[in-house]
Parts: structure tokens; sequence; C-alpha cells
């Protein structure tokens, strides 16, 4: 089974937090996440994140605290054999340029009590409910 290693930003601005629509031509098609990519060989998630962040929406960010990281399996469609994908999520901070979308459908800002109400990738669904638990209570 194909096993893909993900690291993703939950970037934070003024109360809220940075979520990005995937397009039509990705795969899962117009689901939300939080931006950021594949991991290749011999990169670090850190250096993932800062890379992919780059090339998909023009920004550098300050990659700060890391949350646990989590594996969620996607059962075979008629369009994906089945695989899996660990999320490595980063608390980040916006350090420099402005947001232009590469290649994601949209964005949103919204507070992490909001998160919910968008249409997420499955995989980040425990990354969001670990973001919001720490959220509410500021135990970082």
């Amino acid at each position: 089974m194909k096993h893909i290693r993900v690291a993703c930003a939950i970037i934070e601005s003024g109360g809220k937090v940075l979520s990005t629509q995937r397009s039509e031509s990705m795969s899962l098609p117009l689901k939300w996440e939080f931006p950021g990519g594949k991991i290749d060989e011999g990169e670090s998630p850190v250096e993932c994140l800062k890379r992919e962040l780059y090339e998909e929406l023009g920004i550098d960010v300050v990659v700060g605290r890391a949350l646990t990281p989590t594996t969620y399996q996607y059962p075979a469609t008629h369009q994906y054999p089945e695989f899996t994908v660990t999320l490595y999520p980063f608390l980040c901070t916006l350090l420099s340029g402005e947001i232009i979308l590469h290649e994601h459908k949209s964005l949103a800002w919204l507070p992490p009590e909001e998160l919910h109400t968008l249409d997420w990738a499955e995989a980040d669904w425990p990354v969001i409910e670990k973001y919001r638990k720490m959220a509410h209570s500021q135990t970082w």
C-alpha cells in the first residue's frame, strides 16, 4: 500500500488560521486542507514545508512548534487505490510574501472554532481536532 508523508502548516494570524481549498485538477478535488505538501526523499518535514509554501503560495513562514503526526488510511475508490497519509503539522507564522494561489482554488482565514465548517480532506480532521483543543485550552 502506498504511504505518503506530508508536512502541513497551521498558519496563524490575528486569531485566525489559513485554510486552502484544493483545485478541481488535484487529487481530493475541492477538499480543504492545511497548506503544505509531500516530503521528498532526504528532506525534513520543515524543509518540505518551507519549500511547498513558497512554491504553492509564494510565502515564507517561521516554522514553530511541531504537533503530533497523524496517519489516516484512505479506502480504495474508483479513482484512487487504497493509500495512507501521515501528516506532520507545524504551527507557523507568516514571515514575508503575499499569498498567491498557484495550485489551490480558494483560501479562507477562520477562527479555530469555525474550522469544522469546511469540507476538509479526511486526513486533516485529526489535526483539526487536536489543534482546536489546544487553541481552546491555550496549552501549547
